[in-house]
């Protein structure tokens, strides 16, 4: 008997549910526990599926790893490529998107933690991405639009190309999330402390718009 549209399309909704459901244990446990750590069986635990399951939708845990690290790089990116600046001045597009990688980082320690992992591993996953391989340019094109409005209005310096500017607005967000605890411990402040928060964000911004600006 052939199925009705129906139950074809609940099919596909929920192998679609299974692979999200997947994906965000699968993302907890790599954070929290490294790559070599993280058990496919825990996972399958965790998602009440089986490791069949996870093995029919991903191929192993290498590829369940990279699909973990595709999803958390794409959803950044997704987010600098959705942000409306092109009614702001250059200065405050720039304060803009260095506020958006803040506010995300924060947000995703997760992803700060697989990012460090996998600079444990030299980057040899994200190398064999095809996917991760193609973001680098959407990383770049929202910050260089911004940059040759600023040079053209004759407010940022001719010297600094895009890769420097995520470099830098980069550094800073991931230091807040990665060395947080190891800050705290050498010098008693808590990086992530609310009461810090909007001083913090605000510096990122000075920080960055100084430099563009400098003379």
């Amino acid at each position: 008997m052939t199925a009705q549209p129906s139950e074809a399309v609940e099919r596909i909704r929920d192998a679609e549910r299974t692979r999200a459901d997947i994906l965000a244990v699968a993302t907890r446990e790599f954070a929290d526990q490294g790559y070599a750590g993280a058990r496919i069986n825990l996972i399958a635990d965790k998602t009440s599926t089986t490791k069949r399951m996870i093995y029919y939708y991903f191929g192993g845990k290498e590829q369940l790893y990279v699909a973990v690290l595709e999803q958390a790089y794409s959803f950044i990116r997704g987010l600098e490529q959705q942000l409306d600046v092109e009614h702001l001045d250059p200065v405050e597009a720039i304060r803009e998107l260095a506020a958006l990688t803040f506010d995300h980082h924060e947000s995703h320690p997760d992803f700060i933690r697989l990012v460090s992992i996998e600079n444990i591993h030299r980057a040899e996953h994200i190398a064999r991405s095809t996917v991760l391989s193609g973001l680098a340019n959407p990383a770049l094109d929202v910050l260089g639009t911004i940059l040759a409005r600023g040079r053209v209005a004759g407010v940022f310096r001719e010297d600094v190309d895009a890769l420097d500017v995520h470099q830098v607005i980069s550094a800073y967000c991931v230091f807040r999330t990665a060395n947080r605890h190891t800050f705290g411990a050498i010098f008693a402040r808590d990086l992530l402390d609310p009461s810090l928060r909007e001083h913090q964000r605000q510096m990122l911004g000075d920080l960055v718009v100084a430099w563009l600006t400098a003379r």
